[in-house]
């Protein structure tokens, strides 16, 4: 099974930290954390730009302030996707990104 993982940086002038783990069928945070948003969201996607999170796959939403997040997949190709993306959805804003590897 595939499995690729990262670190992430903030970008925007926003602060994200911690660590995404991603396989086929979970992606898993740690150590997370990330400046408060109105309407974050994780996605899976091929760059940092808005461009590329409307292009990507949304997962779910997540939390700001919880360190350890897990969020189930189904059937994901890794070979797709590049980054993990932070996004505020309401702002279109990206808020940080982990590079895969």
């Amino acid at each position: 099974m595939m499995r690729k993982s990262g670190s992430f940086t903030g970008l925007n002038g926003k602060h994200v930290a911690g660590t995404v783990e991603v396989t086929g069928t979970e992606l898993v945070l740690s150590g997370f954390s990330s400046d408060e948003g109105p309407d974050l969201h994780v996605y899976l996607t091929d760059g940092t730009d808005e461009a590329a999170v409307e292009a990507g796959m949304r997962i779910d939403a997540v939390k700001f302030d919880s360190a350890a997040q897990k969020f189930t997949l189904s059937g994901v190709d890794l070979s797709q996707y590049t980054d993990v993306v932070i996004h505020c959805d309401k702002a279109k804003a990206v808020f940080g990104a982990a590079k895969l590897a």
